[in-house]
């Protein structure tokens, strides 16, 4: 984020702090998270975005994907990615208020212009997936033309496949050297 004053033209963002109690099993205090969210839910369709995606797979590709590794017994690997959003770049032009609290000192006009992507950004999905799949194909896999969320790779006589739902990855495949670099 970079604070800067903007033309009366832009339109700038809300944000917002979401405060999370995370326990343990036993139900005793794990630890107290906070995380800066935008108000996306204000932004206007051709002013503040143009286009949004959520890379959600389709089910017979999850399924496909699932029994080809049960078929051929394959090792399937699925995790979560955490922190998506905050590794992502912003290519367009957006303006956030500065968050509650942090204002800066006699300069309460100024706003934040966004570099990269927060929670709640109408294109904070699309951006992070073409970023997803920009490293993935320079790795060597190929997109699907049926699914935009697979990618695959036959290479040698192995094969590596790729499913993207959301923030979770599933990859299976016989190139275990192929999976373990990637």
């Amino acid at each position: 984020m970079k604070v800067g004053q903007t033309s009366t033209k832009e339109k700038v963002i809300g944000c917002k702090w979401v405060y999370t109690v995370k326990l343990n099993p036993d139900r005793s205090l794990a630890r107290l998270k906070a995380r800066l969210v935008t108000k996306g839910y204000s932004q206007v369709y051709g002013l503040d975005y143009v286009d949004t995606f959520s890379p959600v797979a389709k089910m017979t590709s999850v399924r496909i994907l699932i029994s080809s590794a049960a078929t051929y017994h394959w090792f399937l690997i699925s995790w979560t990615l955490k922190i998506i959003f905050l590794n992502g770049i912003l290519d367009e032009k957006a303006y956030m208020e500065q968050p509650p609290e942090f204002v800066a000192q006699r300069e309460s006009t100024r706003v934040c212009r966004l570099k990269k992507l927060l929670y709640g950004l109408k294109q904070s999905l699309r951006s992070w997936f073409e970023c997803f799949a920009s490293v993935i194909q320079k790795f060597g896999l190929c997109w699907s033309e049926k699914d935009h969320t697979v990618f695959w790779l036959i290479q040698h006589g192995k094969r590596i496949l790729l499913v993207v739902y959301i923030n979770d990855i599933m990859i299976t495949g016989d190139d275990t050297k192929g999976i373990d670099s990637l």
